[in-house]
């Protein structure tokens, strides 16, 4: 690139290469002038008042991309099934948003490597979170107004590596099961405390919810309560309750009896270090704990979106919930804008 300097009273008829951004606290932020506007007589106190005594004329090499050509050869790179973005580059920065809802999911090892190269930057929200069609999700530019081609032929080459640097999962799951075990709440003892939240929770993702069905802790009962609830066609069975080591909890054994593959039961998260994540086929079945009707959030919120975009996790994935997976209890709780399954 090579630039030279104009004083604004010299610049009258010349094209600005850049955005020129204003900023009036409370007011307003964004382009003042855009790329491409043709500097006017009436312009020039303008520009003095946005502290512009001088603008650059650029002269760009055959090698060299401009920021807004840089900004839309990144998004077309990095955005994968189900991120959108505006052809509509403002101030050299390309936004990325939902196409549709799903699970948002981040190639973080592409996103650093992309972010490592220098001059680029490619900012998102965290991964492995349910979006709504529309939410923005990601942000990206070129740093300089003017990078070299060469600099997006490397983003494209790691892109090209990737399943989708930035993606939204569709929905696979769409009718859920609730089967709540415990001789407590089935003989009357006590008034049941998981359905109510539970089905708010299920109902909230826009799933289909059989039951509640409520069984005692019996082992073949629970079992068969489980498949019951497959037949009728559920994707996803939801037991609550049961899941310690005490010896009337046979939960856990009662879904050992299905013979899933894969099933992980315990996981380094607070709370929900119980949890049990179990499969037959693409239909999935999660094993409750105790904390799952006294705390508002759990690992549930965590898990839950993955599976319902069909995701098979095993123990290796909820091993890495660990990192971010201590809650806070926060007097206010603010899930998920806060720094728990943040890892």
């Amino acid at each position: 690139m090579r630039a030279r300097t104009v004083p604004v009273e010299e610049a009258v008829g010349m094209v600005l290469p850049h955005d020129l951004t204003e900023i009036r606290p409370g007011e307003f932020k964004g382009p003042a002038f855009r790329k491409g506007h043709v500097v006017r007589e009436e312009d020039i106190p303008h520009l003095k008042r946005l502290g512009k005594d001088h603008i650059y004329v650029l002269e760009i090499d055959p090698d060299e991309l401009h920021e807004d050509q840089a900004a839309l050869r990144l998004a077309r790179a990095v955005a994968g099934e189900g991120v959108t973005f505006s052809e509509e580059v403002r101030e050299g920065k390309v936004t990325f948003r939902a196409a549709r809802e799903g699970l948002f999911k981040v190639d973080v090892e592409a996103l650093y490597r992309i972010n490592l190269l220098g001059e680029i930057a490619l900012s998102s929200r965290h991964g492995n979170f349910w979006v709504q069609k529309g939410e923005p999700l990601a942000g990206g530019r070129a740093i300089p107004l003017v990078v070299k081609e060469s600099l997006l032929e490397e983003v494209e080459r790691i892109a090209a590596q990737s399943p989708g640097v930035l993606r939204v999962l569709p929905r696979r799951m769409s009718r859920a099961g609730l089967v709540i075990t415990g001789n407590e709440v089935y003989y009357g003892r006590i008034q049941d405390a998981f359905a109510p939240v539970m089905l708010p929770k299920l109902r909230a993702y826009g799933l289909e919810v059989l039951g509640p069905e409520f069984v005692p802790d019996d082992r073949e009962r629970i079992r068969q309560a489980i498949e019951a609830m497959l037949q009728e066609g559920v994707d996803l069975v939801l037991v609550t309750g049961g899941m310690s080591v005490d010896p009337d909890d046979v939960t856990r054994a009662a879904i050992a009896d299905l013979n899933p593959h894969p099933l992980t039961y315990g996981a380094p998260v607070l709370p929900g270090n119980m949890f049990l994540v179990a499969y037959l086929g693409e239909k999935a079945i999660l094993g409750v704990p105790a904390c799952g009707m006294y705390h508002g959030v759990t690992i549930l919120d965590l898990v839950l979106p993955r599976v319902l975009a069909g995701e098979i996790l095993t123990r290796k994935d909820l091993a890495a919930l660990g990192h971010g997976g201590y809650c806070l209890h926060c007097k206010e709780c603010r899930f998920p804008v806060c720094p728990f399954g943040r890892g």
